[in-house]
C-alpha cells in the first residue's frame, strides 16, 4: 500500500500519455517564473548568484532587480487533463548556452518560446534553432508591467513567424494565464500530429 501511495505522488492513474515540453527565450525573459507559475511539484530550479563578469556579457538593463541566472535547467511537472503529464523545461536564456538548448530539445513533443515585448530581437537565436531542429513551437508575448504593448499582428510579423505558428499574450506569474498558453501550445501540437497521421 505504501509503495501504491508513493507512486500516486508522481502521476495519476489515469495518465496514459507524457510529453516534454522546452519553455525556452532570451536572458530574463520569464522561463524560470512560467514554470514555477504552473508547475504542480515543487520546480526544480538550477540557478546562480548573477557576477559582476556575467553583468559585463548580460544585458540587465531591463531587469535591473535580477539576481540570479539559470545555468543549467528549470524543471517543472503538470497533468494536463486526467490523462496527459507534461514535463517542463526551462532553458538558460543566454546564447552561450546553446550547446545545453541543443540537448534540451532532443526528444521535446514542442517547445513554448517566451518572448519580451522590449526586446523581439534577443528572441530570433532560439527561433533559429528551433526552425533549423524542425521542433513545433508557439510563441507567447510575456507581458511585463510598462512594457509596451503592440498589436499580435505586428509582433507575429516582426518575429517572422509562420502563418501557423501560435501567438498569444501571457504573464508569467499568473497560473492561469500560463496554462492557457500551454493549452494553446498542445492543441496545436495535437492538430499537426492529427496532419501527420496516415490516411486509411
Amino acid at each position: 500500500m505504501a509503495s501504491a501511495l508513493t507512486l500516486d505522488r508522481f502521476v495519476a492513474p489515469t495518465v496514459t500519455a507524457t510529453a516534454k515540453i522546452v519553455v525556452a527565450g532570451a536572458f530574463g525573459v520569464g522561463k524560470t517564473t512560467f514554470v514555477g507559475s504552473v508547475s504542480e511539484v515543487p520546480p526544480v530550479h538550477m540557478e546562480e548568484t548573477i557576477t559582476r563578469a556575467s553583468a559585463l556579457v548580460d544585458d540587465l538593463a531591463r531587469t535591473p532587480e535580477k539576481s540570479t541566472t539559470t545555468v543549467g535547467i528549470d524543471f517543472g511537472r503538470k497533468h494536463l487533463g486526467d490523462d496527459l503529464v507534461l514535463y517542463l523545461f526551462g532553458t538558460p536564456g543566454q546564447a552561450r548556452f546553446r550547446f545545453l538548448w541543443e540537448e534540451l530539445i532532443v526528444g521535446a513533443l514542442g517547445a513554448l518560446v517566451l518572448v519580451d515585448p522590449r526586446d523581439l530581437d534577443a528572441s530570433h537565436e532560439i527561433l533559429t534553432l528551433l526552425e533549423e531542429t524542425e521542433v513545433a513551437y508557439a510563441v507567447a508575448v510575456n507581458q511585463f508591467d510598462g512594457a509596451p504593448r503592440y498589436p499580435l499582428t505586428e509582433i507575429h510579423e516582426a518575429l517572422a513567424l509562420e502563418e501557423h505558428t501560435p501567438l498569444s499574450v501571457c504573464d508569467a506569474r499568473e497560473r492561469a494565464s500560463c496554462m492557457q498558453t500551454l493549452i494553446h501550445l498542445t492543441e496545436y501540437l495535437a492538430h499537426l500530429a492529427h496532419r501527420l497521421e496516415p490516411r486509411p
